[in-house]
């Protein structure tokens, strides 16, 4: 699995796993729970992962519709 994305604005990874989700890659978020161990104020980011094969088309996708992507 590949990281698209990282971000510690929940708005913008909801919109990034609907956008991917809609596109049928399937999407994994990683450090969805660490808001527990941060006492959540929300300062850790969290990513999305893709699997290797579906990467450049899942940075693609976030890429047009103007969101940052991780490399």
């Amino acid at each position: 699995m590949l990281e698209v994305l990282r971000s510690n604005d929940p708005t913008v990874i909801a919109f990034a796993n609907a956008l991917l989700s809609g596109e049928d890659i399937e999407v994994f978020e990683m450090d969805v729970h660490m808001s527990v161990l941060e006492g959540s104020i929300g300062i850790l980011p969290r990513r999305l992962l893709v699997a290797r094969a579906d990467a450049f088309r899942a940075r693609a996708v976030l890429r047009d519709n103007d969101l940052p992507v991780s490399e």
